[in-house]
């Protein structure tokens, strides 16, 4: 069995203090153990791609003092740090056992914060932990689940590197060398601990695709998540009907509608011949609702709901999959659910929760949720933030109704650490997560000040 080699990094400065999610104070009579595990530089085997280890008994070290402070440690947040850290060490001793247990009681802590970054670190820890037990499924649906667009790039590198060296231990070599690209491609400025970590894991894929060749071809984000594919919409041009097809393109469903939408949440709304109403059908074609309803208007189902018009305008209300109402006082305007909550419109717009409690009052002239990576959310991010819009003026609520920063910027958009923000020349600056000043907007661009963010921040490449 390979021994767990690390060496202490000569001569490396702590990074600067941020109040992002894997930073801990030192404490002023001894090294913080999570501040001397981000300051090792790792050896990795040329041929396994995992660490090594000279010295056990400092790791052992590192861990019992991780153990001292999760003792005096009662919150979530705190608590699904150390554990996975934790978890990180006794992986590189060769402990799977005690850091299988730690690494899923962590992401149980790590849930309860309901925070993004934490969550998809924690996972990612525990993911290599599986990998190393041989449980590639789960490991690698967990890799993927964890590697959100809505994280840092930097940390999205990190991530790709640990899915790739996952690939690589399945002699998945076209997928693992998919992945160590992408780390690249995401690392946008110079990172030679990356670069040198990448050139030795291409050097060992290709030395194993020279003996056993490339491998099973990469699969999909669905295969990986194990998520099952639901049949799509297929027009049939000789009846001039539309019907449903699996991923053979076999007929699941027979044309026989007029007009369809895709699956969603297991079901589809459907429209017969001559009908103005919309059905509901699962997968297996099965009637859940019929065009008796009188549902003009319908929006797919998300989060076990979907708005439903009888009108096909107007009063939206909710119901579920046995068409029970669910919220019936009636909107406007609406979008689908999105973890629990859903942007209405009652003359301004707001928000409900899966009860119809107003969890944001109708204040706002829209919801305009803008994130670094191009995308538009229509309403609240997966981690709970919409931006919205006052009069033309942005700011930032969450899915509480709090408000983070109040509607007074030309423009808002969504970094995964801070809120990038326009000024009224046009320059960009941003502020923290609690809305806070972080940098003045005095940069010329976007992307200038996503590059400022990225210098300063101290916990974009993780231990996993």
């Amino acid at each position: 069995m390979l021994a767990p080699t690390v060496q202490p990094r000569t001569g490396a400065t702590q990074p600067p203090s941020t109040s992002t999610v894997d930073d801990a104070p030192a404490e002023p009579d001894a090294p913080d153990p999570e501040q001397v595990l981000a300051s090792y530089r790792w050896r990795f085997h040329h041929e396994t791609l995992r660490e090594l280890v000279e010295d056990p008994d400092e790791l052992r070290e590192i861990r019992d003092r991780l153990t001292e402070k999760l003792e005096t440690a009662s919150d979530n947040a705190t608590r699904a740090r150390l554990l996975s850290l934790r978890a990180v060490v006794s992986r590189i001793l060769g402990d799977l056992g005690k850091a299988l247990s730690d690494g899923k009681l962590a992401v149980a802590h790590a849930e309860a914060t309901g925070e993004l970054r934490r969550i998809a670190i924690v996972q990612a820890r525990l993911a290599h932990v599986l990998q190393w037990r041989g449980d590639f499924a789960e490991a690698d649906r967990l890799f993927e689940q964890a590697n959100s667009p809505e994280l840092p790039d930097r940390l999205r590198a990190t991530m790709h590197e640990h899915a790739g060296r996952s690939c690589y231990d399945q002699g998945r070599y076209m997928e693992a060398c998919n992945h160590f690209e992408r780390a690249l491609e995401l690392r946008k400025v110079e990172d030679p601990d990356l670069i040198a970590r990448t050139e030795l894991a291409l050097d060992a894929v290709f030395r194993k695709v020279a003996e056993n060749g490339w491998g099973p071809y990469p699969r999909s984000r669905e295969e990986i998540l194990q998520l099952r594919r639901s049949p799509t919409p297929s027009f049939d041009e000789r009846v001039q009907r539309w019907g449903f097809t699996d991923a053979s393109g076999t007929t699941v469903i027979p044309p026989a509608f007029a007009d369809v939408q895709p699956f969603r949440d297991g079901v589809a709304w459907v429209r017969r011949p001559d009908v103005e109403s919309w059905e509901l059908i699962d997968e297996n074609g099965q009637l859940l609702i019929d065009a008796y309803s009188s549902y003009l208007g319908v929006g797919s189902f998300s989060d076990g709901l979907a708005w439903v018009s009888r009108n096909g305008t107007g009063s939206w209300i909710a119901i579920d999959k046995a068409n029970r109402v669910v919220i019936g006082s009636g909107f406007d305007d609406v979008r689908p659910f999105r973890r629990g909550v859903a942007a209405v419109r009652r003359g301004g717009w707001g928000a409900v929760d899966k009860t119809g409690r107003v969890v944001v009052p109708f204040h706002y002239h829209g919801f305009a949720t803008a994130l670094t990576d191009g995308r538009y959310v229509d309403g609240f991010t997966d981690e709970g933030l919409a931006i919205v819009d006052q009069g033309g003026r942005k700011g930032v609520v969450d899915r509480t109704g709090q408000v983070i920063v109040p509607p007074s910027h030309p423009a808002v958009v969504i970094h995964p650490v801070a809120f990038l923000i326009a000024g009224p020349d046009g320059r960009w600056g941003a502020l923290d997560r609690k809305g806070q000043p972080l940098i003045e907007p005095t940069l010329p661009s976007r992307a200038a000040v996503i590059d400022e963010i990225d210098r300063l921040l101290a916990d974009t490449k993780p231990v996993l």
